[in-house]
Order: structure tokens, then sequence, then C-alpha cells
């Protein structure tokens, strides 16, 4: 089956410049085990109308993106989160999991050279609800101890996540071009017993 993987141009994420056609992504929005991150990165271009910003805040500035496009496959998404969001997720990896639910929400962005235009390649028309990874007995999340240097202000730390879906079906929205779009499942829902 064909993966959707792309690597994401950090520094093009942060300091957006229309002569530059490489990817970037954001996420919009995440909670972890019932803790938002916060959506504390302002000011944050939208490739497809460069002189506005993105409509809200960002957590993070993506540098990878990974889905196999299976509806039972895992979305692995790294990138650079703030001083503050950096603190929370190693505060909750030292501590215990009551819950490892994972709500989500992200934007991919590449440049149609046909078009010449930027396009979104990758996108949720809203929030999917997902579990935390498990690597044997280790949940796949992660946070740097150092910043990055990709970016030296706002400082930054770069963080990782594998997401499995819950058990429902939900969609999401791929891109090959500016008109070429295709709604994909991600989960498959399970009937409850009786």
């Amino acid at each position: 089956m064909p993966q959707f993987a792309r690597a994401l141009d950090v520094y093009q994420g942060f300091n957006f410049k229309k002569d530059k056609q490489t990817p970037v992504g954001y996420i919009i929005s995440m909670t972890i085990g019932g803790k938002a991150l916060s959506a504390d990165q302002e000011t944050i271009k939208n490739p497809e109308e460069p002189t506005k910003n993105l409509d809200g805040n960002v957590v993070a500035v993506l540098n990878h993106y990974l889905w196999e496009t299976g509806s039972t496959d895992a979305v692995y998404l790294s990138g650079q989160v703030s001083t503050a969001n950096k603190q929370l997720l190693a505060s909750m990896l030292l501590g215990d999991w009551a819950s490892i639910d994972v709500v989500f929400k992200y934007v991919l962005f590449e440049y149609d050279p046909l078009a010449k235009k930027y396009f979104k390649s990758n996108y949720l028309d809203k929030e999917l609800n997902g579990l935390l990874e498990k690597n044997g007995d280790d949940l796949n999340l992660a946070i740097a101890d150092n910043e990055s240097t990709e970016v030296q202000s706002p400082k930054n730390f770069t963080f990782q996540v594998g997401i499995k879906p819950q058990t429902v079906e939900q969609t999401i929205n791929v891109a090959t071009a500016a008109s070429k779009n295709i709604v994909k499942q991600w989960g498959v829902t399970e009937t409850k017993a009786k």
C-alpha cells in the first residue's frame, strides 16, 4: 500500500517566503491524555495566502509526517514545540498515564508547480480521535531535552508522536495537486457488545 510521507521545512514553516517552494506542516491542536498542548506559536503565515496568518495559533511546526494510508495504520508526527509544551510533555512522560487518548488536528501544505500555488496536501475537516501507539511497553511519545537549532527564536524543542486510530471511522483528506483531492478512511468502527 502506498504511504504518505513528507519531510517538512521547519525554517520555511516559521519564516514563510513566497519564493521558496518547500512543503510545510502544522499541528493546529493536540490533547494527549486529557492535557491540551498550548497553541502558542502565533503569526504563522498561511501558505495559501502568504500575506495573511493562519487562522488561529499552532501547537507545533512539523518537520516530518508519515502515514502508511491504511485505515488502521498509525499517523507519525514530528515537529517543533514551545518551551511550555516541552515542559508539559516532559512532565507527562515522567508521570502516570490515566489515559492515552489523543485528540488532534493538523495541516500540511505543498506547492503545485502547474497551478503555481500552495495547496493543502494533507488535512482534516475535524479533529481525529486516536490513542498513543505503544512500542512494546513504551508509549511512542518523545520530547528533546535540548532546544533545536534550526530556528533560534522562538525557542523550540523537537517532539515526536505515533497515534493509532480509535475504533471509529474517521477521515483524512489527501491531495497530490491543487485540484486532486482524495478522502481516505482512518479507523474502523467496532460494534459495541450487546
